[in-house]
């Protein structure tokens, strides 16, 4: 395969460089019928009123809950459904849900049955109308699989828990566990499936009606798998090769925190929590530019490219706070945004961060969407949409590789295809003070003297001479340079580069 099928052949997986939208159903749109459907709510369940904002409550022992686990806020597909005209406006790609399955949690994360859809969320009818209109807006839906535990309340366990019963083995009872059957860390609610027997994994993901197939074919696009690291290495493998053979270009990206390198034997993508943790540390000061780069680089070689741009770029979600809390600052903000937009990979946005929402430890970072801060003059909202229009536009923020820049001072790397046109070099200066640096870029496409267009931000001096780059960065600032290729008069000197 030649340098251009290659690239050719990604941009035809829609799993590489996505823009993928994480929602909470139940607090991204209050439903119009909430009236009929209260019941759904009825204790220890409770129904709060959309301007009020999650707080931690006790824990609950006579259903083994948390007080604020059980607090809903009355949104459902439909509600979501209704809001998908600004899902697509946002120009995102994939949809992401976290779990829907019926259960008693407001989460979803404890699933009584896997093939139910949580009655407050509405029906299979309802997934499948919002898998319709999001397919006809050119877009992908994922699901949240929770595979690893079910809730204490599934009829599944209740009946295993009968020594006699034949789903008696489906889960870890032994009296050496404290409450009698092994818990995920743990969490009173969440007995762990025993995925040893093979009875379970024909249940989750081998059989013709499993819970994977199922969903797959009523035309869900794939699955991002919760605690996928406490799932391992072979079932990860069967189940990917199981949704793979239902739907060959189905996705299936893992909640992974561990180094990334040998997941992608047994599964599409991963959360990149590697590069939270790296992107997050260098914002903070707490990694030095040169040192960031160096890591950045040897996760990306060391779990080669294909796998990093099926991977999610996640920067907050349901578990850690949000954005706004983790970095007060709008400079810092923006630093780890354009890392990113612009690292290999699919930036994961979590609703509302678009408008500037904020929210500190779970549960607050899970506060119903703020539909009053949507205006044309939100800056969050221009700023975020800026980002998914670059990632979009540029080829090589999508499905290019990666090139580290030579730079002691600066976290610097290449984006690229075969076509020189396509470059981008991204510069960042994270620090508090203004750097001038001599950068050297490996690229032998790029011209001595080059002009260069600015995508973004700003630099005082800019010159390539000999692939050594002048560059003076201000405190905590950026500059995305993309080569200027076309001619401005007659002359250009990548008349015979400027292709392959």
């Amino acid at each position: 395969m030649n340098k251009s099928d290659i690239y050719s052949k990604r941009e035809k997986d829609w799993r590489n460089g996505t823009i993928v939208y994480q929602v909470l159903v139940d607090r991204f749109s209050p439903s119009k019928d909430l009236h009929q459907k209260l019941d759904s709510y009825q204790k220890p369940k409770k129904l709060m009123n959309w301007n009020e904002l999650p707080k931690r409550g006790p824990f609950l022992n006579d259903v083994k809950y948390f007080e604020h686990e059980l607090e809903y806020w009355g949104g459902d597909l439909n509600s979501l459904n209704e809001k998908m005209a600004y899902i697509k406006n946002l120009n995102i790609d994939v949809l992401y849900l976290n779990p829907i399955h019926y259960s008693v949690s407001n989460h979803k994360y404890d699933a009584s049955d896997y093939l139910q859809i949580s009655p407050e969320f509405g029906t299979f009818e309802d997934l499948k109308i919002l898998s319709d209109t999001v397919h006809n807006n050119k877009m992908k839906i994922m699901l949240d699989g929770v595979f690893n535990h079910v809730g204490v309340s599934s009829p599944l366990f209740q009946e295993a828990k009968n020594p006699k019963s034949t789903k008696h083995d489906w889960f870890y009872f032994n009296s050496k566990y404290e409450d009698g059957v092994r818990l995920w860390a743990d969490v009173k609610s969440l007995p762990e499936l025993n995925l040893e027997n093979p009875e379970v994994r024909d249940y989750i993901y081998r059989g013709n009606d499993s819970v994977i197939k199922t969903y797959l074919k009523l035309g869900i696009d794939g699955w991002r798998l919760d605690v996928a690291f406490d799932l391992g290495y072979e079932v990860l493998a069967e189940l990917t090769a199981a949704a793979h053979e239902e739907k060959p270009d189905s996705m299936i990206v893992g909640e992974i925190w561990n180094y990334p390198k040998d997941w992608f034997n047994s599964i599409d993508g991963v959360m990149n929590f590697t590069f939270y943790e790296i992107i997050m540390k260098t914002i903070k000061g707490k990694i030095k530019p040169l040192h960031s780069l160096q890591m950045i680089t040897k996760v990306i070689e060391d779990s080669g490219i294909e796998n990093i741009l099926k991977s999610w770029t996640v920067l907050d979600n349901h578990d850690v706070p949000r954005l706004r809390n983790q970095l007060p600052s709008k400079k810092d903000q923006q630093l780890a945004q354009i890392m990113q937009f612009t690292l290999p990979g699919s930036p994961n946005l979590y609703y509302g961060n678009e408008l500037g929402m904020k929210g500190g430890v779970d549960p607050k970072n899970r506060a119903p969407m703020r539909w009053d801060l949507v205006a044309d003059d939100n800056p969050y909202l221009k700023w975020t949409k800026s980002l998914i229009s670059l990632h979009h536009q540029e080829r090589a923020l999508r499905v290019g590789d990666y090139v580290s820049l030579l730079t002691h001072q600066l976290i610097g790397y290449e984006r690229k295809t075969d076509d020189v046109a396509d470059t981008v070099l991204i510069l960042l200066n994270p620090t508090h003070r203004s750097i001038t640096e001599n950068v050297l870029i490996p690229d032998s496409k790029l011209m001595n003297y080059s002009d260069f267009i600015t995508l973004k931000g700003h630099a005082k001096s800019i010159q390539l001479i000999a692939g050594v780059l002048h560059v003076t960065l201000k405190p905590k600032s950026y500059i995305l340079l993309k080569p200027r290729t076309e001619p401005v008069k007659s002359y250009t000197s990548y008349k015979r580069v400027e292709q392959k």
